[in-house]
């Protein structure tokens, strides 16, 4: 009988990685796969917030680097993000910020545009937050927050200082990190905010991800000694 799930992470971080090669091991075109991808990132997001109270979810859906995929594969996902501003993200994430991590501007004028706006309405809720990296890199969102802080004639840096800079900004410190497709690698992806964070890596594909898989994790995530660099005597 499994004990009782106290201890939830209050930052967590996806990477929903595999979407190719799902689809491909069911006979589907990429796209197909990214759409069941992000038709999946919905109901994932939804549990960890309004099931175990999770107050921030951050999810690399774009890489700097994915820009090298097959042109007819970034059209999809540019479409697919599109899609995602001109819905109505209010109604399915009441009481959720929507905050952007990175360049999302290059995907076009209209999409910077509405993904703006839809942050500016969302500002004020201050529940959960979901952060979604498009046309996002770790090591770039480090060189903004130190370009950022020259700009604003800071002479005197801090740890603090660097995380007030960054897109995470005010929030939780990264406590669970899932990346799905069994690759053992962070990509590029929250760099500074990884840390501490702790690591998990579920074989399944990310489409294949299911309300039982986030649960084993948070399971998992529970059982860790989290000693932060300390000793227990």
């Amino acid at each position: 009988m499994k004990k009782e799930l106290i201890k939830v992470p209050k930052h967590l971080g996806l990477i929903i990685d595999g979407n190719g090669r799902w689809a491909k091991a069911k006979g589907l075109t990429r796209s197909m796969g990214h759409k069941a991808g992000f038709s999946n990132l919905e109901r994932i997001v939804k549990e960890c917030f309004y099931k175990y109270g999770i107050q921030s979810v951050s999810v690399y859906c774009f890489s700097t680097e994915n820009w090298n995929r097959p042109e007819k594969e970034v059209d999809y996902l540019r479409k697919l993000f599109k899609k995602m501003v001109d819905g109505d993200m209010e109604k399915k994430y009441p009481e959720v910020r929507i905050n952007f991590m990175g360049d999302f501007g290059k995907f076009g004028d209209d999409i910077q545009k509405k993904g703006s706006a839809l942050m500016e309405r969302t500002k004020k809720n201050t529940k959960f937050t979901l952060n979604l990296g498009i046309n996002y890199s770790g090591q770039d969102e480090l060189v903004k927050a130190v370009n950022d802080i020259i700009s604003e004639g800071i002479k005197e840096v801090d740890r603090e200082t660097i995380a007030n800079h960054l897109y995470t900004a005010g929030q939780a410190p990264l406590d669970l990190l899932i990346r799905t497709s069994g690759e053992y690698r962070l990509s590029n992806f929250m760099l500074w905010q990884v840390a501490y964070a702790e690591l998990y890596f579920p074989s399944c594909h990310w489409p294949a991800f299911s309300k039982k898989h986030l649960k084993e994790a948070l399971y998992e995530f529970q059982g860790r000694d989290r000693r932060f660099g300390a000793i227990k005597e």
